[in-house]
Formats: structure tokens, sequence, C-alpha cells
């Protein structure tokens, strides 16, 4: 029990130490994602609780963004998914289970502008594309997506002349771009699924 806890005290304090001073939000939800399926990997609900404590923290708002080729529908990964998961991993243990509650009865400050996510579908080796999405010159622009499952997601990210300005193509159900615009504009952000099967996701912009 003391290892499972000192775990999950460093999987948060290094996530949160490396954030503090570029203040990322989606790298913080991204850290969470990790923290997560580790502790689904494991069956350990209380590095699951640590990754709901720092996705809640980030103060994501849902909006409602729309992409060619996407379908409507989809998922998201919410910090009360998790801890749906922490319980179930938790059965039995009173000591866990009151934790769980615990922390779900927090209430947090949380952050007043953070980012916004929308959820959609692709099927299999599908992709879609969302136009004109608007990010500020000289300042760090992020683009998250995440599949609600284990899904192969990549993002592809192109300025106003159709030229590429970031991509993840990592085989993995998270990608995420990070990159400083020289100018105000419009973007594009492809997002592809690699797959077999379909995927629900959500797209994360700071």
């Amino acid at each position: 029990m003391f290892r499972t806890a000192l775990l999950a005290t460093l999987f948060a304090f290094a996530a949160q130490a490396s954030l503090a001073d570029t203040d990322r939000a989606l790298q913080k939800v991204q850290a969470s994602r990790v923290i997560y399926d580790e502790g689904v990997s494991t069956r350990d609900p209380l590095l699951i609780v640590a990754a709901a404590k720092l996705r809640r923290s980030a103060g994501l708002e849902q909006t409602d963004r729309t992409a060619d080729g996407a379908g409507p529908d989809g998922a998201h990964l919410g910090w009360n998914d998790m801890l749906d998961q922490a319980r179930a991993f938790a059965s039995g243990d009173d000591l866990m289970t009151g934790l769980i509650e615990d922390v779900a009865a927090e209430t947090t400050k949380g952050v007043t502008d953070g980012p916004v996510y929308n959820i959609a579908s692709l099927g299999a080796k599908g992709s879609s594309i969302y136009r004109n999405v608007p990010f500020d010159g000289k300042k760090y622009a992020e683009v998250y997506v995440e599949a609600k499952g284990s899904q192969d997601i990549n993002v592809f990210i192109y300025d106003a002349k159709d030229r590429l300005v970031c991509s993840d193509t990592d085989a993995s159900a998270i990608a995420y771009c990070g990159w400083r615009p020289r100018e105000s504009g419009m973007f594009s952000v492809k997002v592809t699924n690699e797959s077999g099967s379909g995927a629900n996701y959500s797209l994360m912009t700071n």
C-alpha cells in the first residue's frame, strides 16, 4: 500500500511540477491519461484516483465543434469516469472506497478559462478534419486528441496555406501537438484512426 501511495504521489507531483512554469493545461490532461492507463494496467485504484484529480484540475469545458468526416456521437474520458473505474477495482476495500468517495465529493476552484473539448467518432481507418480553428500568434498553441478506448489516434496540424506545422503519429490512443504560431490565424486539425475498429474520441485545444 505504501509503494502504491508513493507511486501515485510521485506521478501527480511530477506531472504538475513539469507544468508549473509553462501552464500547458493539455499536457496535464495528457499526463492524467498516462497515469490512468498505468492504473488500469496494474488494477491500482490509487493511481487512477491520482489521474482523476489531475484531470479535474485542468478545468475542461465542452464545446460543440464539428469536423468533416467525423460522426456526431462520441465519448470523453472524464475524471468522473476514472473514479468509476477506481471504484470497480476497489470493490471490497472499504478504506479505498472511502478515499474515492472523498475525492468525488471534493470541491475545486478549477480553471476559469480552461481548455475546451468536443467529442466525435471515427470509423476504422477513418479520418476527419476540423477547419478554421483559431490560434493566437506568439502564444503557445496546443491540440490534444484522445480515444476513449485503445485505438491508435494520430493528429496533423496545417496552417492557412496548408503547410504541415505539427503532427503526432505515435502508435497510441493519445496524440499531442504543441507549437508557437508566428502570427494569429486559422488552422486545420486532421484526426485519423489507424485502427481496425471504430473510435470514440475527444479533441481538446487551449
